[in-house]
C-alpha cells in the first residue's frame, strides 16, 4: 500500500510510519518544515514538505494521488493557541479530507481525541481544541466519498506500548502509549471494514489485531 500521513513529523505519525516502512508499505509523511526531512527518512518515510495552513486543496490532492489510504495524524500541538486549533486541528483537518476525496483516496483515517465534540462547551484552549477537532470529525462524517474511520485514543503517553487495548464506540477515559495507537492505525489503515466507525482507544486486555477485527466484525 502507498499511505499519506498528514503531520508526518508527529510523535504518533513518525511511530505509525516505522510501522508502514517495516512491513514493506509505501509511506509519505506531509512535513511544514524541511528540517524535518531527515527525521521521516530515518522513519522510512518519503518526505513532503507541504504547509497544510496555506496550501490549497488542488496542491495537497497532488501529494495525495496514487495513495491507497490516508491518514490525518497533524495537531497544532499543546503549546498553541486557540487560533492554530481552528486553522490545524479543524481547517486543516477539512483540506486534507477534501483533498483526498478530490484525488480519489477513499480509504481516511483521522486521529482525533477523546471527547471530542463540535458542541463542547468552554472558552480554555483545550475546549476550543476539542471543539475543533469535533467540528473536523463530522465534516469527515459527511463525505460519502470517504471510507473514514476516526479514532478517538485516551490520555496520550510515551510509556512502552504493550500492544494490549480496548477499542470500542465508548471505553470510558484512561491512559494509552503513543506506540499502541500507532498500531492500532496500523492495522485500521487497510481494515477497510471499520469504515463508517468512531472509536475510543485506551489501554486494555485485548491484543490490537483481535481488537480491531473486533470492530470490524471478524
Amino acid at each position: 500500500m502507498r499511505i499519506v500521513i498528514a503531520g508526518g513529523h508527529g510523535q504518533i505519525a513518525l511511530r505509525l510510519e516505522r510501522l508502514l516502512a517495516a512491513r514493506g508499505d509505501e509511506v509519505a509523511g506531509i512535513i511544514r518544515k524541511a528540517e524535518q526531512a531527515d527525521e521521516l527518512r530515518r522513519a522510512g518515510a518519503e518526505p513532503v514538505v507541504l504547509d497544510l495552513e496555506s496550501a490549497s486543496v488542488d496542491e495537497v490532492a497532488e501529494r495525495l494521488r496514487g495513495a491507497d489510504a490516508a491518514v490525518f495524524a497533524a495537531g497544532a500541538g499543546p503549546g498553541s493557541g486557540a487560533t492554530r486549533k481552528d486553522t490545524v486541528d479543524k481547517a486543516a483537518a477539512v483540506l486534507f479530507a477534501d483533498a483526498a476525496v478530490r484525488a480519489g483516496v477513499r480509504r481516511f483515517v483521522v486521529v482525533s481525541s477523546m471527547g471530542a465534540d463540535p458542541r463542547h462547551q468552554g472558552d480554555e484552549i483545550f475546549d476550543v481544541y476539542l471543539r475543533a477537532k469535533g467540528e473536523a470529525d463530522a465534516y469527515v462524517r459527511g463525505l460519502d466519498a470517504l471510507d473514514w474511520t476516526i479514532l478517538r485514543p485516551g490520555r496520550l503517553t510515551d510509556d512502552a506500548g504493550t500492544g494490549l487495548v480496548r477499542l470500542e464506540a465508548s471505553t470510558g477515559r484512561g491512559p494509552v502509549p503513543r506506540e499502541d495507537v500507532a498500531a492500532v492505525l496500523a492495522e485500521l489503515v487497510d481494515t477497510s471494514a471499520t469504515a463508517g466507525l468512531t472509536l475510543e482507544l485506551i489501554s486494555g486486555p485485548v491484543p490490537v489485531s483481535v481488537a480491531v477485527k473486533s470492530v470490524a466484525g471478524n
